[in-house]
C-alpha cells in the first residue's frame, strides 16, 4: 500500500518542483519554450491515454472478442462529455487570455487561472488512480511498472505545468511564495483524486475498462480542446508540434520499458 501511496504522490511531485522554478527564474518562461512545453505535454497525454489506457481496457474486454471495443469507446465518449461539462460549468480563466470561461463569478484572475489548470489537472489524477486500482485489484494488463511509468510520465508533463503557473503569477505583482503555493495547489486535485479513486477499486473492478477510457477520454479533450490550440497559436508552431513528438515517445518508451 506505501508503494502504490508513492506512486500516487509522483505527478504531485512535478508540479511542486515545476512551481519551484519561481524561486530560480526571474521572469516569465520565453514563448518558444512555453509552445515546447505545452507540446511535450499533449504528447505524453495523448501517449499515456492510448498504452497506458485505452489498451488496457479492449485487453480486459477480450471476452467480447469482437465487440471489446465497446467499453473503450463508450468510457472515451462519457470522459469526453464529462470534461465538456466541467469546462461549461466551472468558471476558469486559462493563461494568455482575458476572457473567462465557464459560468460567470466575482473571482479573482489569478483564482480563475488556478482552477483552469486545476480543472485539466482531474482527470490526470484519476487516471492514475485507476492504473494503481487495476494493479490493486489484480488486472493483468496492469502492472505496478506500468502504473509507475504513468505517473511519472504525467509528473514530467506536470513540472512544466508547475512553472506556467508560478512564473506568470510572480510576473503579475505576487510574491514568490504566493506565486508557489497557488502553482503548487492547482496540481493538490491529481492525488486526490487518484485516492478516491484507489479507495473505491472493489467497487470499480468490474467496470474497470469504462474507467480507464473515461480517463483516456477526459485526458484526450484537455490535449485537443486546449493544449494543442495554445502550442500552436501564432508564430513557430514546429516548435510545439516537436515538443508533442518527443512527448509521445518520451511515454511510450516509459510504458513499454517499464510496463
Amino acid at each position: 500500500m506505501i508503494d502504490i501511496i508513492i506512486g500516487i504522490l509522483i505527478p504531485f511531485i512535478g508540479t511542486t518542483l515545476g512551481a519551484a522554478c519561481v524561486f530560480l527564474l526571474k521572469d516569465q518562461i520565453r514563448p518558444k519554450i512555453q509552445k515546447a512545453l505545452l507540446g511535450f505535454a499533449s504528447g505524453v497525454m495523448v501517449a499515456a491515454s492510448v498504452w497506458s489506457l485505452i489498451i488496457p481496457a479492449i485487453d480486459m474486454s477480450s471476452s467480447m472478442k469482437r465487440l471489446a471495443f465497446i467499453p473503450a469507446c463508450t468510457g472515451l465518449a462519457l470522459g469526453m462529455a464529462f470534461l465538456l461539462i466541467m469546462d461549461r460549468i466551472i468558471p476558469h480563466l486559462h493563461m494568455g487570455s482575458d476572457e473567462p470561461e465557464g459560468i460567470k463569478a466575482n473571482l479573482k484572475k489569478t483564482t480563475m487561472l488556478v482552477f483552469a489548470v486545476t480543472l485539466h489537472n482531474i482527470p490526470e489524477g484519476m487516471a492514475v488512480g485507476v492504473a494503481f486500482a487495476g494493479f490493486a485489484s489484480g488486472y493483468k494488463a496492469i502492472s505496478f511498472a506500468g502504473a509507475i511509468a504513468l505517473s511519472i510520465g504525467i509528473a514530467i508533463q506536470n513540472f512544466p505545468e508547475g512553472a506556467i503557473i508560478s512564473l506568470p503569477l510572480k510576473a503579475d505583482g505576487n510574491g514568490k511564495f504566493k506565486a508557489f503555493l497557488y502553482g503548487t495547489l492547482s496540481g493538490i486535485v491529481e492525488p486526490i483524486a487518484a485516492f478516491i479513486t484507489v479507495a473505491f477499486a472493489n467497487v470499480l473492478t468490474p467496470i474497470l475498462p469504462y474507467v480507464l477510457s473515461f480517463a483516456a477520454g477526459a485526458m484526450l479533450y484537455v490535449v485537443v480542446e486546449e493544449l494543442i490550440p495554445e502550442a500552436s497559436e501564432g508564430e513557430h508552431s514546429n516548435i510545439g508540434t516537436i515538443g508533442f513528438g518527443i512527448g509521445f515517445i518520451v511515454m511510450m518508451v516509459l510504458d513499454v520499458a517499464l510496463g
